[in-house]
This record gives C-alpha cells, structure tokens and sequence, in this order.
C-alpha cells in the first residue's frame, strides 16, 4: 500500500467503509507554496452521527476483548506507520510545512505513542479494598467509557492522532476522529493504516469538514461519552458550555504561554541551546513552546547575543530541502497576528535584534513565512509577552530576584508549561513548585515523552495525554460491592 494513493480519494472511513459526501470537496494547501496538495471530504452532522453510530455499534464488542488482544491491533498499526514513515513524513511537510526532519520525527513519536500504550492498556488494574464486614468484598474494576470523540489541532497532525487514539483504544473505547481542516491528510493516512492493521469494523472512525458542526453533533450526541480537544481556549470554552447537556466528560489541551526563565548560576551555552531549540521547534507553533523567555540581568545581554547568534544561523525555506530548518507558519493569518504584535512591541519600545517581519520575497513570495525574529528590551505589560504569539518569534525579558520572576510568570491566565535553567537544587525544587502550570521541565525544554502526563492547569485546559494518567482518562471507575 502506497500512502499517497489511500490520500487520493480521502473519504471519510465509517463503519469500516470509505464514504463520501455530497458536499463540494475541502482544499488542502502547502502553507509554502500556496499550492493544493489535496482534498479531503467535506462532511458535517448527517457524517459524524453515522459514525458516532458506527462506533456505538462495535463498543462492546472492543470492550470485551483482552488488553493482550487490543494490543495486538496496536502494534501492527504502529508497525505499519513505521514502513511508511517516509511516506507519511513527506506528506506532513506538504500540508503542514515543518521540515522533513521534524516530519519523520514526528512520524516515529506516533508509533512510539500507539506502540507505548499498546502495552499500558496491559496494566489497566483495579482495587480490591478491604471491607469492615467478614461476609463482604469490594473491588474496583476500571471500565473504557465508550465512544470517544477525538478532535486534533493542525500543528503535529500525526502525533496529536497518536496521542489521543493510542490511549482510547488501549482502554477498550472505541474513536471517532475528526482531524484539523488545515492538514487532514496525514490523519486520512494515519487512519488507512489503522484499517490495514485490521482493527474491526467500527473501532476507528473518521470524518473530516466544518468543524462546528461535527463538534457540534459530538457534543450532543448521548452515545459520545469522551470528548478529548486540542486547540484554542475560546473552542474549548465553547466545548465545556456544549458538554452540560449530556455531561460528556472532556480533556482539554487549550492555550498556552510558557515561560523559560533563566537564573545567573545557569548553564548558559545549554540554556541557549535549548531556547532556541523549543522556541523554533516547528516554526514556533507549540503547544507547550517558549513564549517569553525571563533572563536574569546579570546574564541578560550574554544569553541574548547569543540567541541572537544561533538564530541568524537558522536556514528557513521548503521543508523538503536539505537542510532547511524553519519553514513556513501554517497560513497568512497568523503572519499578521504574528506581525501585529511585533509591531506593536516595537512602538512600545522592543529592540529588534534580528528578523521582525514578513518574508515576502522570492522564493517566499507564495508562501506563509516569517522571519526567525528575537525581541528584546520587552516588558512583561506588552500584548506580546500576554498572549501566545504561535510563531518564531524569542522575546526576551530581564528579571532581577526569584520572587519577581515568579509573580510575573503565574500572572498569565495560562498554566500549561514552564522551563527553567539553574544548578541550585533548591531553586530547581521550590522554583518547580511554585509555578502555576501543569508540566516543568528543569534544565531541558523537552516535555512531550509517551510514559508522562502531558496538559495544564488554569485557562490551558485540564485532563492528561501520556502516562497511566492519558490511559485512566478514557476509562471509568465501577464498585462492586459483594456479600457471600
């Protein structure tokens, strides 16, 4: 099997069938070139309670199965997605635009998630508590929720699949996906594989189209007992008003603004390495990537000069070319968000170091790109140091006592993840614990590992993806009570 020919038709797979809609076709862009790469079906509510259905229909049947048997499923699939790695790798670089090194990482962080659970659903255990009278017994007995709805961002298109899926089905529930309209093609994919793999009918389902109203018909409908959401703040507000009805249980993974804070007693050459690392990762479009970097005065200007070098080094262009390390951000759009607060970072008096604008000309003319731009002389009160920029843009801040940076860190209306560089232990522990969010990483700006639990605290959501922690969120807790 070819990837590129199961992407040629790009229909909705439900019930174990390809199916079509009526509906004129969505396109899919290169964010590089401006070109279409491909077409995905345009479906809405009559397609997502098909498939609701669909999955409604195999729950039990999936539930019922071992967890050695689920995870047989598991690993073919993930097996299957490391044959068409490359595959799947160029594929991902055409609709999403990152380079094709991040793109195969990625690839192989989605068989590393769905291969990790494949053996955590193995441990799924209950309880057995001890009872006040001789002649009882009370046991605890994990159960998969049911039909879970899974809702992807367009930023790590494989990944995000992997993440929410793997878990779900390890549990016993059984999916309904429906992946971002930017760059549905990897998902179309990722789902192919999953049928080849042979997972039976109606375990795996997916539909693409209008997000409201297939978020709409998840949120509704009585038989989705799981919604799991990886995007905005403002959609996952909605989700949560939409979930009273049917008190549908949600995992929200929403905004973030993370900050990487840097003390004077830092390994400073690995405190750079790892800023610009996280910060351009994916042109800057990262969930849990750096959004102010708060450097302590005494270490301010070294630790600048040298980001500002290591990003001048930076070589943006098309993915697909050697070498390239920053493409292109996922649409116009978000070169004018991005530009806007540039701009007005500017005005309020922000030095620009390198970058701060668009790049527009050849061969960038047709594409969506922005320059690697470092900010500094920022304050914490300026829109860009408040809001996520999603873009590759290091803006930098000085701080002088622990408590000052502190403050102003858990001052942002989000808790999703914090980065900080030192060599004192006790910083690295009242520090780590005294930041508002729900992930630290301590000397090292990487986070997302299939065995931790990923997700925030505060405006950036609640549940956990990763860990026995993503598995139990698909899964419900049933006492039984026995009298012999």
């Amino acid at each position: 099997m070819r990837v590129a020919d199961i992407v040629a038709h790009s229909a909705h797979f439900i019930g174990g069938e390809w199916v079509t809609s009526s509906r004129e076709p969505i396109d899919v862009f290169n964010p590089a070139s401006g070109e279409i790469v491909g077409h995905v079906q345009n479906g809405g509510k009559a397609e997502a309670e098909l498939a609701i259905a669909a999955a409604s229909e195999a729950r039990h049947a999936w539930a019922a199965m071992t967890a050695s048997e689920r995870a047989g499923y598991l690993h073919r699939w993930a097996a299957l997605i490391r044959a068409h790695q490359e595959e799947i790798a160029h594929l991902l670089t055409r609709e999403q635009g990152k380079p094709l090194a991040e793109s195969r990482e990625e690839a192989e962080g989605a068989a590393m998630f769905i291969e990790w659970y494949a053996e955590e659903g193995k441990r799924a255990y209950g309880e057995m508590i001890p009872a006040l009278a001789r002649n009882k017994r009370i046991f605890v007995v994990p159960q998969p929720v049911g039909v879970a709805a899974l809702i992807t961002p367009w930023n790590y298109p494989a990944t995000m699949v992997a993440r929410k899926a793997a878990p779900a089905l390890a549990a016993g529930c059984t999916i309904v996906l429906k992946p971002a309209s930017q760059t549905p093609l990897t998902a179309v994919a990722l789902i192919a594989l999953a049928a080849e793999a042979g997972f039976p009918s109606g375990v795996v389902n997916l539909v693409t189209g209008k997000s409201s109203e297939i978020g709409a018909a998840f949120m509704r409908h009585p038989r989705v007992r799981k919604v799991s959401f990886t995007g905005s703040t403002e959609v996952g507000k909605l989700l949560i008003r939409q979930s009273a009805d049917e008190v549908t249980r949600l995992s929200l993974e929403l905004g973030g603004n993370a900050p990487f804070i840097v003390f004077p007693d830092a390994d400073l050459d690995a405190a750079v390495a790892a800023a610009v690392g996280n910060k351009f990762e994916n042109c800057g479009q990262m969930c849990n990537g750096i959004n102010v970097m708060y450097v302590h005065e005494d270490v301010l200007e070294a630790f600048s000069a040298q980001v500002t070098e290591r990003v001048s080094t930076l070589k943006v262009g098309f993915g697909w070319e050697a070498g390239v390390q920053l493409g292109p951000v996922i649409d116009h759009r978000a070169v004018e968000f991005i530009d806007a607060l540039v701009r007005e970072a500017v005005r309020d008096g922000a030095k620009v170091r390198i970058g701060g604008g668009a790049l527009t000309k050849t061969p960038y003319q047709n594409g969506s790109f922005y320059a690697p731009t470092v900010l500094t002389d920022v304050t914490p009160e300026m829109r860009i140091a408040q809001e996520e920029v999603f873009g590759p843009v290091a803006t930098i801040i000085g701080f002088k006592t622990e408590d000052e940076v502190l403050e102003r860190a858990n001052a942002s209306e989000f808790g999703l993840a914090a980065y900080l560089f030192t060599r004192d232990v006790r910083r690295v522990f009242e520090v780590s614990e005294r930041l508002e969010v729900g992930m630290v990483g301590v000397n090292s700006a990487s986070l997302s590992v299939p065995q931790a639990p990923f997700g925030g605290i505060k405006q950036s959501g609640y549940g956990r993806e990763g860990g026995h922690h993503g598995l139990e969120e698909f899964m419900e807790m049933k006492y039984i009570s026995l009298t012999l």
